[in-house]
């Protein structure tokens, strides 16, 4: 590591001395779903002993309200766990924003719940990569600045709910991330280490149509058929889909027995837009949709949803923080590379507020969200050592 200066190399020597692999194989071994709300409290109170060695105090904060839409067309509040928060020297002049989440797509009711330590040096296991791994990266790095007196401030956010969209925490997040000079945040890199460049954005709806019951072979005519009417809406948004916006009607709940016209469907529908006139032109769409189908089929619709993830582009500022990590990565001799994703995450948020964000600093893995997700163990000091410089080199130098 020749081309780290003196600090930076005592801050990547503490760093790679953190038991990341240790707290990683223990968080990981505690179902955390985002269901599961008495995992998440465990897997919270590990994270925050693990935070309470860095200076500032952690807090946990409630979840803001949110809801659902249920098959029977009922809008009802979710529960989530409590989101960890931990503000560093908050009156320095250059801030960071670190976050991640401890939350998996994994139920506590899984098959999936078990460490494998493989002959080529991986872990296989549940949120090992995504993101316990990533966790364990970004505290291990903010040990190592800590260690060598960096003056830099910060905030860590770790949310709940991160797999279903962050609605109870993305206040927290916008909040947390506006005015600073950068954010990091810790999903999984590619397993050879590639970054996610610019991100699509992505919207949920629950469109829930009412229609009127009727005997079909009575008196069919009198009834409004809530099934078909949600399928009209369905090959209408389809319609509507470009090489900029993917349109994915997922799911019709709704129906019953063969000889009673429905009066209820609910249609669940994902929409992947490119940029900010595709959100537009998809809601749009949806007003469009739900018009036409309203007369030609004599019912009522209800859109519920909203578009949670915006589009994450790459402007200039963003683009001068890629060039940081890539540079930093070369003087440890780290190829870093990054492309463009249709995946979303909390970065989106983050990029919206208008704080350059690289979202994927965490550990080097992949099958994620299948029970073949791998953590390659070697890339828990390697991150650890990129995050550490990348940080040091933002106090220093900033953008």
């Amino acid at each position: 590591m020749a081309r780290l200066n003196p600090t930076e190399e005592r801050a990547v020597a503490h760093a790679a001395q953190s038991p990341m692999l240790a707290r990683t194989r223990a968080w990981s071994a505690v179902n955390s779903g985002t269901a599961n709300l008495a995992g998440l409290a465990t897997v919270a109170d590990m994270l925050a002993e693990a935070l309470s060695a860095l200076p500032g105090k952690v807090t946990l904060v409630a979840p803001a309200a949110a809801e659902r839409v249920t098959p029977d067309g009922a809008v009802r509040a979710i529960d989530h766990g409590r989101h960890l928060h931990l503000a560093v020297r908050p009156d320095a002049p250059r801030r960071l924003l670190l976050t991640g989440h401890m939350d998996t797509v994994y139920p506590a009711d899984h098959p999936f719940q078990t460490l494998v330590d493989r002959p080529d040096g991986t872990i296989n296991g549940p949120g090992v990569a995504d993101m316990k791994g990533g966790l364990a990266v970004m505290i291990a790095a903010l040990e190592g600045i800590e260690a060598v007196g960096c003056p830099i401030g910060y905030d860590v956010v770790i949310n709940s709910d991160e797999e279903t969209g962050s609605f109870s925490s993305a206040a927290l997040i916008e909040a947390a991330a506006r005015g600073k000079l950068a954010a990091l945040t810790y999903e999984p890199a590619l397993p050879d280490g590639t970054l996610a460049g610019a991100r699509g954005g992505t919207g949920n709806f629950s469109i829930v149509v009412r229609g009127r019951a009727a005997h079909a072979g009575r008196n069919p005519e009198e009834g409004r058929n809530a099934v078909v009417a949600a399928a009209a809406i369905a090959l209408r948004l389809d319609a509507a889909k470009s090489p900029r916006l993917s349109v994915n009607p997922a799911r019709i709940d709704g129906g019953g027995p063969n000889n009673v016209v429905p009066d209820l469907a609910v249609l669940r529908v994902n929409f992947r837009p490119k940029d900010a006139d595709e959100i537009a032109r998809a809601r749009q769409a949806i007003d469009a949709a739900v018009a036409a189908v309203t007369t030609a089929h004599d019912v009522a619709v209800e859109v519920h949803g909203s578009f949670n993830r915006p589009p994450k582009p790459i402007d200039a500022q963003a683009a001068r923080l890629f060039d940081l990590v890539r540079r930093t990565g070369a003087d440890l001799d780290l190829s870093i590379a990054w492309r463009d994703t249709g995946g979303v995450c909390d970065g989106n948020n983050i990029a919206a507020v208008g704080t350059p964000v690289i979202d994927t600093m965490g550990v080097r893995g992949g099958g994620i969200h299948s029970p073949e997700e791998f953590l390659i163990v070697d890339s828990l000091a390697e991150r650890a050592a990129l995050s550490a410089v990348t940080i040091l080199r933002l106090a220093e130098e900033g953008l």
